[in-house]
């Protein structure tokens, strides 16, 4: 496993950009696209690039036979590990390890997310924290078309497809969020090297 050592590094005041405020916790709790519990159906609607946020939801992908051209696992469900079995399959081949805080939107999760969507090798991104907000930006920075698919707690995986309305509802939501929104905004278009 490779590591970046500046994505790697503890997350201080200048990693950190985006703070989930307590008044939007309740609007993240609904699902920003269909349900599905069955992994082979949902990839039946999936005909672009796949972005997977969350072990269980990874290893579903995995198991039906699709390698995620992006995964971001933290090794946890529902605030719990994952079974040993997961935790071997989803990290198996982790290409970028970060730190990004519960609640958090953190520079170096933003930055591998911008360097996993670059590539053209499949890439797992290892968070040590919270994996759980970056499918907010994900739908953002993936090319329409992208499926970007994470788990909803007891319920099963939410599947949006990336267009342009979806853009435009994360973008409305992560504004809300504290902290550097221009400094976030750069760092997610690759505009700012940092």
């Amino acid at each position: 496993m490779t590591r970046d050592d500046r994505d790697s590094a503890p997350a201080d005041r200048d990693e950190r950009l985006l703070v989930l405020p307590d008044d939007l916790r309740h609007e993240l709790k609904e699902p920003l696209g269909p349900i599905e519990t069955d992994a082979d159906r949902l990839l039946e609607a999936v005909d672009g690039p796949l972005i997977a946020v969350g072990d269980v939801v990874t290893y579903h992908l995995l198991q039906a036979g699709r390698q995620p051209e992006v995964a971001l696992v933290d090794g946890r469900t529902k605030r719990t590990a994952v079974d040993e079995e997961i935790r071997d399959v989803v990290t198996e081949g982790a290409s970028i390890e970060v730190k990004n805080p519960p609640a958090e939107l953190g520079a170096p999760v933003v930055r591998a997310l911008q360097r996993a969507l670059a590539t053209d090798e499949p890439t797992t991104i290892l968070v040590d924290g919270e994996e759980d907000l970056v499918a907010l930006p994900a739908i953002v920075a993936a090319p329409e078309g992208a499926s970007v698919v994470y788990g909803q707690p007891d319920e099963g995986m939410v599947h949006v497809k990336v267009a342009d309305d979806h853009r435009t509802e994360m973008r409305d939501l992560l504004e809300r969020f504290e902290g550097d929104t221009e400094r976030f905004w750069a760092l997610l278009e690759g505009s700012s090297e940092d």
